[in-house]
């Protein structure tokens, strides 16, 4: 390999690198308590709490436990 290849990917590696420090830290710098509603393009990431009985939970009705309750 040339040198001055290896030089100008190890540039533009340390550019890219310098470029991720920076987002990082603003990033960081933005970290604090927020009040208020999310922003809307947050709660589509998040997933909504989904509301009612857990699937497998011990609680089944009255037709799912004893068969002759279907009468």
């Amino acid at each position: 390999m040339d040198v001055s290849k290896i030089l100008s990917e190890l540039r533009s590696e340390r550019q890219q690198i310098e470029e991720a420090i920076v987002s990082l830290e603003r990033l960081a710098r933005g970290r604090g308590k927020r009040r208020g509603r999310p922003p809307s393009w947050m709660s589509e990431i998040v997933t909504a709490k989904q509301r009612g009985r857990p699937p497998g939970s011990k609680n089944k009705s009255a037709s799912a436990r004893c068969p002759r309750a279907r009468r």
